[in-house]
């Protein structure tokens, strides 16, 4: 009995296979051998899942397990990346140990990542390994207290499973066992990792996070999950007809041109937050004091009809198109062509101020990528301004003006600037800059949100006013572009839209317009207007994001960047070309269905626009 009690502990312990062993003995081999192994990969899982929320508060970890997809999701990966090389190797500490290696080793990265700059690994970051090592080396990578935990529990749970889970389960076993989680890996779990629905409406975890920051959407997911649906970013589906020989030979005819140095003029861009001209559509009540400014404004500018992909949010399309000049964007890890990048080749200072958090959109990173050498954020700079707390226009234009009036004097510059105050939503209680619309017959909800709207622009159109006269006796040479991001939030389900009887159909032209339409201006000083050569006075067309710096350059004689040069002829085609299907020509037709000739240069812009997204120029720029 004794014997037989050694024997079975032999195998169950240190045993090679449950050869010789039947019935219970056997199945409690499987047991051992199986589920001790699997229940240290899922607490490889939740170590990654003590990294994930970096110096976030700790009610985010939890939040991993109040929606219990969020955690199934995390660990998983660990799992199936376990048992795949348990199968194959048939030791479950070398499989522990491997696995967890690789998966502690990315969630460390990613958790330095989140210590240092507050961004998130991607798998597209694997892809970079020479960038990625680059960041890496700026910092001090201390181990800290988390850290220590996950070492000493991979340190535990593998000498635990090396000493006392010995057992190594016959071939055919793990074989099958193999073959059935690659089967699940490739199909149902590959579906669910890269389904963009589950993503994004299953796993919202935002009771502790900001919703508009992608670093902290990020991390409300765990890092397995977020991380491994990002492979689909990092792949991204190259257009119809698309080869590397296509698209150089579509640029190959261009090259970067130098500005004259007589007519390098600062050039400074303002985004403004959901501003956008509503007075054409006679709202009843509204004061015509309200676009007073704005109107006065455009009047001793060219200005005309900017065409935006996205309504009501995403402010960041709109930004980056304007500043890469690029149709698509990507989610930026590296180095980007832009125009900024141009702009700094040609010996100009590149910088800009936003006065509300870097994190927004992860501009702080973002911002380095597209070349800008200097950026001021809340945090740095605004901060301190407003007294604490996101800076509004009464703060944010004064002090701008006198950051851009200091670059003047040793310019030439070129700056990137985003407001804040118009952002929605609009307060339902209180107003905050009085009252802009008479009473009539509007629902109080519609009244409240139209007041504070339009009371919020012209409280922007008379600090831009007050802007304009700063550059126009300065007495350096200053290019001004002004335009708005998207339309404005007007209650839910575009309540207000509809209580004013506004067409948002984009289905018709009319509709198209006004769903998507903003406004864009480009003033000039008299010292600018000399030394270009141009009055800068006029109706300019409707036009894309991705082509106002274009028509910029085309108004100061400027024949720019090898990319620029070739969008011209794209914008002198269709100059409303957006990612919606919607297409306007030169002489304003409005289109859904282009002619062949229309459908080929869009065809081509799609397939040289992927070549540049992906194909830096400015390295001599960051050495």
């Amino acid at each position: 009995m004794a014997s037989t009690k050694k024997n079975f502990l032999s195998f169950w312990l240190f045993g090679k296979s449950a050869a010789g062993l039947s019935g219970g003995k056997k199945a409690l081999f499987h047991l051992w051998n199986w589920l001790l192994p699997i229940l240290a990969a899922a607490g490889t899982g939740l170590a990654s899942l003590t990294l994930a929320y970096g110096r976030y508060e700790r009610a985010v970890f939890n939040g991993y397990f109040s929606r219990p997809l969020i955690a199934l999701l995390n660990l998983l990966p660990v799992i199936a990346l376990f048992l795949i090389l348990y199968s194959a190797i048939g030791r479950s500490w070398i499989a522990h140990l491997a696995a967890s290696l690789l998966v502690l080793g990315l969630s460390a990265a990613d958790y330095f990542m989140l210590l240092f700059r507050d961004d998130t690994l991607l798998f597209a970051d694997i892809m970079d390994a020479a960038t990625a090592m680059g960041v890496v080396g700026n910092y001090n990578l201390a181990v800290d207290r988390r850290l220590l935990v996950c070492i000493l529990y991979l340190v535990i749970s593998t000498v635990f499973l090396a000493l006392f889970v010995r057992g190594k389960p016959r071939w055919p076993v793990r074989l099958s066992v193999g073959v059935l989680v690659l089967l699940f890996c490739a199909f149902p779990l590959r579906k669910t990792y890269l389904s963009n629905s589950i993503y994004e409406q299953k796993t919202q975890n935002f009771d502790h996070v900001n919703r508009w920051s992608a670093t902290q959407a990020y991390l409300s997911r765990g890092f397995l999950y977020p991380f491994l649906h990002s492979v689909g970013e990092a792949f991204p589906t190259a257009p119809d007809g698309y080869s590397s020989e296509a698209a150089k030979s579509l640029l190959a005819p261009y090259a970067d041109a130098d500005i004259p140095e007589g007519q390098k003029v600062n050039v400074v861009t303002l985004m403004l937050e959901a501003f956008s001209d509503m007075s054409y559509w006679n709202i009843p009540g509204l004061s015509e004091e309200v676009y007073a400014s704005y109107h006065a404004l455009e009047a001793e500018s060219v200005s005309g009809k900017l065409m935006d992909n996205i309504f009501a949010g995403g402010t960041t399309n709109t930004e980056r198109c304007f500043l890469t000049g690029s149709g698509i964007l990507d989610n930026y890890r590296k180095n980007v062509n832009s125009y900024v990048w141009y702009f700094r080749s040609q010996g100009y200072k590149t910088g800009g101020s936003h006065p509300c958090y870097n994190w927004f959109y992860n501009r702080r990173n973002v911002n380095s990528y597209l070349g800008f050498e200097d950026y001021y954020f809340l945090e740095d700079h605004y901060d301190a301004v407003s007294g604490g707390g996101i800076a509004f226009d009464n703060t944010f234009f004064p002090e701008l003006t006198r950051l851009c009036l200091e670059d003047f004097k040793n310019g030439p510059s070129f700056s990137f600037n985003l407001s804040y105050q118009g952002h929605g939503p609009y307060d339902l209680e209180t107003l905050w800059f009085g009252e802009w619309v008479d009473r009539l017959d509007y629902s109080e909800t519609s009244w409240m949100i139209m007041n504070n709207y339009f009371g919020s622009v012209k409280d922007t159109s008379d600090r831009l006013a007050e802007m304009v006269d700063a550059f126009r006796d300065c007495g350096e040479p200053v290019v001004l572009v002004v335009f708005g991001d998207h339309k404005p939030w007007f209650g839910d389900a575009n309540s207000v839209y509809h209580e004013l009887g506004i067409n948002m159909n984009t289905g018709t032209e009319e509709g198209f317009y006004n769903y998507y339409g903003t406004r864009w201006l480009i003033w000039a000083n008299d010292e600018a207007k000399e030394a270009l050569g141009n009055d800068f006075v006029g109706e300019g067309p409707a036009l894309s994001p991705s082509f106002l710096m274009d028509y910029l350059f085309r108004l100061c004689g400027w024949k720019g960047s090898a990319w620029m040069q070739y969008t011209d002829t794209v914008m002198r085609a269709l100059p409303v070309l957006t990612s919606n299907g919607f297409y306007v020509s030169w002489d304003g037709v409005f289109t859904t269905d282009p002619t062949p000739e229309q459908a080929k240069i869009i065809s081509d812009f799609r397939i040289a626009d992927f070549w540049y997204r992906r194909h830096f120029l400015y390295e001599d720029l960051t050495k």
